[in-house]
């Protein structure tokens, strides 16, 4: 492996490495040398690691580092970097951090100007993304959905709203579920894509309008699914000020105000020009009426 310099202070260097989603072969040569070198690998599951590190007969320091000893296992990793000790980041599966724990340890060791090296590699997201063909730009991702509540209804909405490509995780569990309120929210002809256990034995990547989908699925699935949404066919994209002219519409109204004084006032507000501000209000108003 390439001699990396060390930092001033004589630090280790933090290495964020990513790791196979389900095929061990898809790992790097690169992550492989990494993971042999380093002193210790903090990882969210120590079993689940243990496994890809005995498949390439790899022995390491293993620290167990999830969302329920984050901080005080951060402390613990921290001191071996204070120490010089090399150390990897990885996650059970994919690139750590992205909707699994590692971010408060990788802010607290730039805050102590520790390196941190990334080395890239599998993603479940932009696996899912890639073989949806949806367009990756722009590109939402939004993690878990809240399970219930206003928040997730929020969500959901802003799913809606969202009118380019999407992307979230789901349990095979809730799946059929969520398939059911995406297509409630952002109607059954909203096109998408499910894509689960992918790059192991019973990989399936399917893509149909969110109805068909919700149907194909109401008995759940098995295995970890990534669910792509494409963009609204045929539909304006989404735009904050657009709606903040629609909810204003109705107190302008009750305070009488002109609607290109309105125009201005609100341009002036959110960044947008009046002109711009001003054809909105007529169109709202047109549609009301």
């Amino acid at each position: 492996m390439a001699q990396e310099p060390k930092t001033g202070r004589g630090q280790g260097k933090l290495f964020v490495v990513a790791t196979p989603i389900g095929n061990l072969g898809d790992i790097s040569v690169r992550a492989l040398e990494v993971l042999g070198e380093v002193a210790l690998v903090a990882c969210e599951d120590t079993r689940e690691t243990q496994k890809l590190l005995a498949y390439y007969g790899i022995r390491k320091l293993l620290v167990p580092l999830h969302a329920h000893n984050e901080r005080e296992a951060s402390e613990r990793v921290l001191k071996h970097l204070r120490a010089g000790d090399d150390v990897a980041l990885v996650t059970d599966a994919g690139t750590p951090v992205v909707s699994d724990p590692g971010a408060w340890l990788v802010a607290r060791a730039h805050e102590e100007g520790v390196r941190v090296v990334p080395l890239p590699g599998p993603s479940s997201v932009l696996a899912a993304v890639s073989a949806s063909g949806f367009p990756g730009v722009p590109l939402l991702f939004l993690g878990f959905l809240p399970r219930k509540g206003t928040a997730r209804r929020q969500k959901l909405a802003e799913l809606a709203r969202w009118s380019h490509t999407a992307c979230l995780f789901e349990a095979p569990t809730r799946l059929a579920r969520t398939l059911a309120e995406l297509a409630q929210a952002c109607g059954e002809d909203r096109p998408a894509c499910v894509a689960r256990e992918m790059t192991k034995l019973h990989e399936e990547v399917v893509r149909a309008p969110l109805g068909v989908l919700a149907r194909r699925f109401a008995e759940g699935a098995r295995g970890e699914v990534v669910i792509v949404l494409g963009p609204c066919q045929g539909q304006e994209a989404a735009s904050p000020w657009r709606e903040a002219v629609a909810r204003v519409l109705a107190l302008s109204e009750a305070e009488a105000l002109a609607p290109r004084k309105l125009a201005r006032l609100l341009g002036a507000a959110l960044g947008v020009s009046a002109s711009e501000v001003y054809a909105e209000l007529m169109r709202a108003q047109g549609r009301k009426g």
